[in-house]
């Protein structure tokens, strides 16, 4: 097919900038009208001589978003920036009204085939269907998640068929308001500038929707069932971002991405003429009487494409709507005479219902100008008295024929999904295509990977947000289109769909350090996609569309590929562990997910970890991964942050929720977290996603729990107490873990155990003084005995005696002396080893692992962090090596070494507790007699 190539006239000046840029031709063609939301006013051009200046008609404060014109084209519609949708009249272009007002930017206007309806929605969640006779709102229609981007009356005026900024589309029922489908994801994202959108549009028979499909193609559903008819695909490489059907319905018209403009014969289903622009066609019209197409690209430039379908073909408007009958259905807005109007609102094709209309007594136009509409009551609009009670015209599925021919009943068939839909799978870290064709790959706490389309290929450029933790890396360019990546510092992979016609997706890793030249690889998976992709210290995965886990070692090779259960959602790596998350069963009624997750060991081939993954009612998980910690962590679309740990034998705990926060007009997109903060970029609406450039700015917040409001007020401490408590029990995981694998090395993790227990001891002191000066004494008494050293409890009493508590102070008197005097029992059931020249080897393992389980059979009031020992190795140990122990760590763990040789052993209260000195010995032993004496000075 020979590609036509034509030049383009300046309608808006976009000042560079892509705008979404709007046209229509009139229902004479003699005019053109343009409008860019880059631009505040509406150009109304000459059709027959394009030279002369256009009509220009400024009454929006800013961008136009989009037209509509009535059927009759006696009346324009216009949408802005600003908000707001104003009447003209046309083609005099005077300004008749502010018919109604939204609170965000109004993106698709609609009228219905009589013009006595207009359907508005933009980025506020609901459509309004307005009655354009005063103005009325009859109805808002509210189910889309997302940015309305385009509305589609049905020609017979029972349906309105909607698309969202997420691919979803919405068939509605007029008469009842309700939603008769969803399709959910079926048309692509529309990018965050909204310079191209989403599109759908019925046929003009009514029997068919177009909607822009995710294959780069258009399909067709059916009017009633949904079910879907055929796909339209041919050369467009890229997805198709606006449609329009001729007046006949035997063709249709595509512009895409790739910036080209495909005409199909739609009973062929392939394409006859292609046209190629230099920049992207955002919106086409064709016109009323003849074999042309008007066409304004995303830089605000017009023209006319003649002759478009072959000349040895059907015209696009032979057996279509005349001229006259378009004229005669419809009403004449603004016309200056008084005429007699229907008062319904009617969203049914007026000229079928002529014969009523003309002999039925209507209300005259003045009288409809008295009524007055509240549009703070929009939300609460289901007055349908406004709209006819239409005739349906469903026809049966096929299924329902069939089962009728078979004497079964009408039973419906299994047609669309209308349920719930399960998540898609996505890559934490990456955004959707922006301005200027630029995307991250990867954002998360090292550094970002930045992807630049530019002359048909990507320009990647690796940075680190530390220059000191990653080196160097050259920028590379993209000759795959990769549009997901992993980040460490090792190294980086990419991924991409599948493309091409073998429909094959491709997997590099590209390590920053190598001692070979050619250490980078890929691999290749025809007729399977990669959806996920993670790293580790030594491996590369990837989840892939067939449920298959695909591990790799960092050189390439194929270590396991293993079958997940059910569909991934996204995958993490940290360190040696792998974690990934699929579905356990399709999605409840409620529109819950059921997701579980399983955390793998990949070197030592384990699951360490399995189990459901918690989520917000209603929500999807928008974020997956590890803190700095190594604590798996989830972030859901309601702002709700949780981690994983091991306490109630593996449970999820909310450690923030964006709803104490979170203003209206905010979003929080995670890029990852430590102990103490919460690292995301702040998004303004109608943005969700970062925009790469400028630069983000991180932000930092603090890990609150989302606790109750408590009678005590003192949340703050009460939140670091619990925040505490979780990051001993993770420590208290890790040491259990290294000495399970006979790794005694753990001076750090003991370290930092001990700085956290005196961290908590000062927090629960601080707490005792609240409740304290609460008067919640039993509370203080519950968190004294939590206290992990003597000299915090030894605090508390001090502390209470300065409040003039002496009940309280004597309650815990009481349980500092219970505590010593089981230290006091567990001294003196403390067995003795006797270790001698004569004494057998196997004397000695006995009485050292008897020692051992003596001292572990004493549990302390204390809660304080214990350090489990590790029994000895099954080996006989040679005579005499317990003796080789060193005198510091005897002391340390409480050995005292006597001068016969023999090892007693004594329980510390704190095995993070360092050796006292002398001094502190004495002071410390002689505590007991010193309360005593105190007692006894009291009585």
């Amino acid at each position: 097919m020979k590609i036509r190539s034509m030049k383009l006239r300046e309608a808006h000046k976009n000042n560079g900038v892509s705008s979404y840029c709007t046209i229509l031709w009139d229902l004479t063609a003699e005019h053109i009208v343009t409008a860019s939301s880059s631009d505040a006013s509406i150009s109304i051009h000459d059709a027959l001589l394009p030279s002369n200046t256009p009509r220009f008609l400024r009454n929006h404060r800013d961008g136009v978003t989009t037209l509509a014109l009535s059927p009759n084209s006696s009346c324009l519609a216009s949408g802005s920036s600003d908000r707001s949708v104003k009447l003209y009249k046309f083609p005099g272009g005077e300004f008749e009204s502010n018919i109604t007002r939204f609170t965000l930017p109004i993106r698709a206007l609609s009228f219905n085939r009589s013009g006595t309806m207009l359907a508005a929605g933009g980025d506020d969640d609901g459509i309004k269907l307005i009655n354009t006779i005063d103005g009325s709102v009859a109805r808002v229609l509210k189910g889309h998640r997302g940015s309305i981007t385009s509305i589609s009356f049905d020609p017979k005026s029972e349906y309105l068929a909607s698309v969202d900024s997420f691919g979803t589309v919405i068939i509605w029922e007029l008469q009842s308001g309700t939603t008769l489908h969803t399709l959910k994801n079926i048309s692509h994202n529309t990018p965050p500038d909204f310079t191209t959108l989403s599109a759908l549009s019925w046929s003009p028979d009514g029997e068919m929707l177009a909607v822009s499909g995710l294959r780069n193609d258009v399909v067709m559903y059916d009017r009633d069932t949904a079910e879907k008819l055929f796909t339209l695909r041919g050369e467009h490489t890229q997805p198709v971002c606006f449609l329009a059907f001729s007046l006949n319905g035997k063709y249709i018209s595509t512009s895409g991405l790739d910036k080209q403009v495909l005409i199909w014969d739609v009973a062929k289903k392939q394409d006859i003429e292609r046209q190629k622009f230099d920049e992207v066609i955002s919106c086409m019209t064709w016109k009323p009487h003849g074999n042309a197409l008007a066409v304004i690209d995303v830089m605000g430039k017009y023209g006319v494409w003649d002759s478009v379908v072959p000349s040895s073909m059907t015209s696009p408007t032979e057996g279509g709507p005349t001229l006259d009958s378009k004229k005669s259905d419809g009403l004449l807005f603004f016309d200056e005479e008084e005429k007699e109007i229907s008062t319904s609102g009617s969203m049914s094709d007026h000229g079928e219902e002529e014969d009523s209309f003309m002999n039925s007594e209507q209300p005259t136009r003045k009288r409809l100008r008295n009524f007055k509409y509240d549009e703070d009551s929009d939300d609460d609009v289901n007055d349908m008295s406004l709209l006819p009670k239409v005739e349906s015209n469903k026809k049966r599925s096929t299924a329902d024929v069939a089962n009728m021919k078979n004497g079964k009943g009408t039973q419906t068939g299994v047609v669309a999904i209308t349920g719930p839909k399960m998540q898609e799978a996505f890559q934490p870290g990456v955004t959707p295509v922006q301005f200027g064709k630029r995307r991250f790959l990867c954002y998360n706490m090292l550094g970002s990977i930045t992807t630049m389309e530019h002359d048909g290929y990507s320009h990647i450029e690796i940075d680190f947000h530390d220059t000191g933790r990653g080196p160097r890396v050259p920028a590379m360019t993209d000759y795959f289109g990769f549009t997901m990546a992993s980040l460490n510092e090792n190294g980086s992979v990419f991924a991409n769909p599948c493309k091409g016609d073998k429909n094959m997706s491709t997997l590099m890793y590209r390590p920053f350090r190598s001692w070979a030249n050619n250490s980078e690889w890929s691999m290749r998976f025809e007729e399977e996609e990669v959806k996920a992709v993670a790293l580790g210290t030594s491996w590369v995965a990837a989840v892939t569309s067939l449920n298959f886990l695909r591990i790799y070692t960092d050189g390439g090779l194929q270590r396991h590929v293993v079958s997940l259960d059910g569909p991934v959602v996204t995958a993490s790596g940290f360190g040696d562990e792998l974690a990934v998350v699929t579905h356990s069963s399709p999605s409840l009624p409620s529109n819950e997910q059921m997701l579980e997750f399983r955390v793998l060991n990949v070197p030592n081939g384990r699951q360490s970890i399995r189990g459901k993954l918690a989520l917000t009612p209603g929500s999807i998980l928008t974020w997956f991964g590890f803190s700095e910690e190594g604590q798996l962590t989830s972030f859901d679309s309601m702002g709700v942050l949780r981690v994983f740990s091991n306490q109630y034998g593996g449970s999820w705990f909310p450690l923030f929720s964006a709803s104490k926060l979170k203003k209206k007009d905010e979003s929080y997109w995670v890029v990852g977290l430590n102990k103490t903060n919460l690292f995301c970029i702040l998004c303004k609406s109608p943005d969700k996603f970062p925009q790469v450039v400028p630069k983000p700015v991180l932000t930092l917040l603090d890990l609150s729990i989302p606790l109750a409001s408590s009678d005590l007020g003192a949340e703050a401490l009460e939140n670091e107490f619990i925040i505490s408590n979780m990051h001993l029990s993770q420590i208290q995981r890790k040491i259990e873990e290294k000495e399970a694998m006979g790794d005694d090395d753990t001076t750090s993790l003991e370290d930092e155990a001990f700085n956290i227990e005196t961290a908590l001891d000062r927090c629960i002191l601080r707490l005792i003084a609240s409740c304290c000066n609460g008067d919640k004494l039993v509370r203080a008494i519950e968190l004294v005995k939590l206290l992990s050293l003597e000299k915090s409890v030894r605090g508390a009493i001090k502390l209470v005696t300065a409040l003039k508590l002496p009940n309280l102070a004597e309650r815990f008197n009481t349980i500092l002396e219970e505590r010593l005097l089981k230290e006091e029992a567990i001294e003196t059931k403390t067995e003795t080893v006797c270790v001698n020249n004569t004494t057998t080897k196997t004397f000695v393992s006995q009485e050292i692992v008897k020692g051992q389980e003596c001292v572990n059979e004493v549990q302390l009031a204390s809660p304080s962090f214990v350090k489990k020992k590790a029994t000895e190795n099954s080996t006989t140990p040679k005579i005499g090596k317990v003796v080789e122990l060193k005198d510091a760590k005897l002391e340390s763990k409480g050995l005292v070494k006597k001068s016969n040789g023999e090892v007693s052993q004594q329980k510390s209260t704190n095995p993070f507790v360092k050796s006292l000195n002398n001094q502190e010995k004495e002071k410390s032993s002689s505590v007991f007699d010193s309360l005593k004496k105190f007692k006894k000075n009291e009585k």
